[in-house]
């Protein structure tokens, strides 16, 4: 409890500090106290009405202090505390504040509300939600409208389908079931093959019948009208989906091929032209993902193409449209126009540093970057003058370990490397004293040549080690083989032996035993 997630926040990333912060706050919360409320009701009775007025008020906060589970629904204006009033009292009205309130059908599901509604009805793990609501956005069932899942047209045919014609498996008791017959077979109670018997038995038939109904029935997905007009022919265009997401079509189709990409209008202007900003999905060439990116309504005849997402607030100096970094989380909106004086430069805005490798017009002189980073080419200059200096002691050193071995040697070593000494400053003054280019070249030629024959001459004795090695291997196996067939023989022979002196004992006391 003292590494409080203030104190360990300069450590951590946002998204971890968030994780940390929810796991402390849900932990401290449930060693606390509940919540306490005052709750008043008051009935008041005039004539022949009667009205009833509530409210409650927070006696003590108790876990509510430290964390509060969020609500998905949208929550309600609290209402004003009551006056102190005693039974019995007499009111004096005072006016009438009419209202008028319609019901409003359940509120759509959101990733949150969705989980909790599965886990209330038993359905699933705590490690199949995520790839449960994961699944069904994957495959377009549903799609995210701000916090909440829409239904689509495919979703609900698909649903439909199941729905009538799987009546058993798409049911809530069924799937709570299934997961407690999955359960014991966790934990060895229940045979997971008489499991799968019991289920696959009644499955298999039904899905069968249901192959043969829906032999050349064509379910047909309704599509989506939208307000977009066809470039071509002027009809309203509809959102189709394909292998790369979802797109506008033309809805006269063979007749009009006339496609774009679906785009959704963002708040704000566009900072170049002031006109509307769209939202349009591109897909990456080397990696094939999809990614999202904002332009003007006007582009490519508008070169405004920005990844910021904009906000619906204006900027209080210049005007202009505020733009925000992408991604989850709160990110503070900020000026993009480099006349205003709260225009934020891009190094400013979270983005990741670029290298001079990848943008050299940011670089300074002397090898420095704008930002006072050592470019990438002063930092292989650097690291290709240390294996320089590296190399020099190695060779200072094997010179002394040599000079040492010299003195120490025996005098055949001695005058092995005097002449190799020798040779090598016959080598370096031939090559001193001459200095046409023809008789150096042919002296390197030469000195390639004794380098190949004394390398040729290690290999040849490499090779007649080698030889020598297997040969010596093949003769020992040779004389292990011989050595085990002698054993054989030898034992075979006494075991004979042994065979027949039992059988010649065997005759001598049946002879015995007949006189």
């Amino acid at each position: 409890m003292d590494l409080t997630p203030e104190r360990v926040k300069s450590d951590l990333t946002s998204e971890q500090y968030r994780l940390y912060r929810l796991i402390w706050s849900r932990f401290l919360a449930s060693q606390m106290s509940n919540a306490v409320y005052d709750s008043v009701s008051v009935e008041l009775g005039a004539g022949a009405h009667s009205f009833r007025a509530s409210a409650s008020s927070l006696k003590f906060a108790g876990y509510t202090a430290v964390y509060e589970e969020s609500r998905d629904d949208e929550k309600e204006e609290k209402a004003p505390a009551l006056p102190p009033l005693a039974q019995g009292e007499v009111v004096t009205l005072t006016g009438f504040d009419p209202a008028q309130h319609f019901t409003q059908p359940p509120a759509r599901f959101t990733d949150a509300s969705l989980i909790r509604a599965m886990e209330e009805n038993g359905i699933g793990r705590p490690s199949t939600y995520a790839p449960t609501v994961s699944t069904i956005l994957d495959r377009e069932y549903v799609i995210k409208d701000g916090k909440y899942l829409k239904m689509t047209p495919l979703g609900d045919v698909v649903n439909g389908l199941m729905c009538d014609r799987f009546k058993d498996i798409v049911d809530v008791k069924f799937t709570a079931h299934m997961e407690e017959e999955l359960d014991e077979v966790e934990s060895g109670k229940l045979p997971w093959k008489q499991l799968l018997r019991q289920f696959y038995g009644g499955f298999e038939s039904n899905l069968h019948q249901v192959e043969k109904d829906m032999e050349g029935v064509y379910l047909k997905v309704p599509d989506e009208v939208t307000e977009e007009k066809c470039d071509l022919c002027g009809r309203n265009m509809v959102i189709k989906s394909g292998r790369f997401g979802r797109f506008l079509a033309c809805p006269g189709y063979p007749e009009c091929k006339f496609t774009k990409p679906l785009v959704v209008e963002m708040p704000g202007r566009c900072p170049v032209c002031g006109g509307r900003l769209m939202k349009r999905t591109g897909i990456s060439k080397k990696s094939g993902k999809q990614y999202n990116y904002y332009c003007c309504e006007k582009f490519p005849t508008c070169s405004f193409v920005t990844f910021d997402v904009p906000v619906k607030d204006d900027c209080p100096v210049c005007g202009h449209t505020m733009f925000k970094k992408s991604g989850r989380g709160f990110k503070r909106p900020f000026c993009i126009n480099p006349a205003c004086e709260n225009f934020l430069p891009e190094d400013q805005r979270g983005y990741p540093k670029r290298t001079a490798a990848s943008d050299g017009t940011e670089s300074g002189t002397n090898g420095t970057a704008a930002d006072g980073q050592p470019t990438s080419e002063t930092v292989q200059t650097e690291a290709s003058d240390k294996p320089t200096a590296k190399k020099t002691t190695t060779a200072k050193k094997t010179a002394a370990k040599k000079s040492t071995a010299k003195k120490t040697g025996t005098t055949k070593t001695a005058a092995k490397k005097s002449t190799a000494k020798t040779a090598a400053k016959k080598t370096s003054s031939a090559l001193a004293t001459e200095e046409t280019p023809t008789v150096t070249k042919a002296a390197a030629k030469k000195a390639a040549t004794a380098a190949e024959g004394a390398a040729e001459a290690s290999t040849a004795a490499e090779k007649a080690t080698a030889r020598k090695a297997t040969a010596s291997r093949k003769a020992a196996e040779k004389a292990t083989t011989k050595k085990a067939a002698t054993t054989k023989k030898t034992a075979t022979a006494k075991k004979a032996a042994t065979k027949k002196a039992a059988t010649s004992a065997a005759k001598k006391a049946d002879a015995e035993t007949e006189e």
